[in-house]
């Protein structure tokens, strides 16, 4: 016993060493809190709007394009994020290769009601819905423990959402770095990596972040399918309007999230469109039907209904093309609750690049 005592304790003394030299090499004033990061991205919404509008378009597209159905998405990774937590609990850290390799993943104690209360749906849809994945073979129950069989691994893994989620970092770096709040230099392969090899926490923070998001948009829009078809619209009309702004003679760079949002939706920005400089009729770029169906996935038929109760309930409205636009409405309904998950995001950027300040 006392040889194994003497075998190991060089090895735990320099561990320890190691862990208080790296302690003692973080400048903790240089360390950043959420409402840091929260107010810059909102006072810099200009540069980073249509890149967060993108990176959610991406994620959403992936989520419906796995099972052709939302919800059955957001119950496997509700799932996955129930591991996630267990191993950080359990104080156990994954790379994403090491997540990956196994054969299945169990979740133990899962029961319908569980799942109901996290995602706020109806039990008979949760259950639903998880018959259909077990009819797929990507679940297996067994008394009240459910295994996520492998097969499901090719619909979730986030490969590409982690390129998308690394460049999105790497603005907010920039401009933290610009206001001197943020010193480490950084370049997307590397952000990607530290999130890959830190993956089992880096993405519980993520679906901590996006789930709760999902949920909010679910409750707001009553379907997330109506919610899709929306963020669509929207992003069509967020690229026209950064357009809009770039022609702008004398524009103002600096358009915080108030401003850049409002103008958005009330479609204030075309008062300096060329049309109206040479007087006619200034109209927004719209998106049809057709146009959303091929960006999304959604069928056409799909897209049309959810249209109807979009315009209905004031969120969109028709231009003289027939094309959907954003409505004025939404700066009342969508602003205040997209201010409230912008501090989920300003957490989770947060804790990223941090843990990339150690790294």
């Amino acid at each position: 016993m006392g040889h194994y005592l003497i075998d190991i304790c060089p090895f735990w003394v320099s561990n320890l060493i190691f862990t208080i030299m790296s302690i003692q090499q973080i400048d903790f004033s240089k360390v950043l809190n959420d409402e840091q990061v929260y107010d810059h991205m909102m006072s810099n919404y200009y540069l980073l709007g249509n890149d967060w509008i993108h990176h959610q378009f991406r994620w959403l597209n992936a989520v419906y394009a796995a099972f052709k159905d939302h919800y059955k998405y957001m119950i496997i990774i509700s799932l996955v994020e129930k591991t996630l937590q267990f191993y950080d609990q359990m104080n156990i850290k994954l790379s994403y290769d090491q997540y990956y390799s196994k054969n299945f993943l169990q979740i133990d104690k899962f029961s319908i009601t569980e799942l109901c209360e996290k995602l706020q749906l109806p039990k008979e849809t949760v259950r639903r819905k998880v018959l259909e994945l077990e009819k797929l073979g990507v679940l297996k129950r067994q008394k009240k423990q459910i295994i996520i069989d492998r097969r499901s691994f090719t619909f979730i893994k986030p490969e590409n959402q982690m390129k998308y989620t690394a460049s999105y970092i790497l603005k907010i770096s920039e401009i933290l770095t610009k206001e001197k709040l943020y010193s480490k230099k950084l370049e997307v392969k590397m952000i990607e990596n530290v999130l890959k090899k830190n993956f089992s926490i880096c993405w519980r923070w993520f679906y901590r972040m996006q789930i709760p998001m999902i949920i909010g948009y679910h409750d707001m829009f009553e379907d997330l399918t109506t919610f899709h078809v929306w963020g669509t619209v929207c992003m069509n009309q967020a690229f026209n309007y950064k357009t809009a702004l770039n022609k702008r003679n004398g524009s103002n760079q600096t358009h915080d999230y108030m401003n850049f949002q409002k103008e958005l939706f009330t479609g204030d920005y075309n008062t300096f469109n060329e049309e109206m400089i040479r007087g006619d009729k200034a109209q927004s770029n719209g998106v049809s039907a057709m146009s959303v169906s091929d960006m999304t996935g959604i069928p056409r038929a799909t897209v049309i209904r959810k249209c109807k109760f979009l315009i209905k309930n004031d969120f969109l409205k028709l231009n003289e093309k027939k094309q959907y636009i954003l409505t004025g409405f939404n700066v009342r309904r969508v602003l205040p609750y997209q201010k409230l998950i912008f501090k989920n995001k300003a957490k989770f950027i947060r804790k990223v690049l941090n843990l990339l300040t150690i790294s």
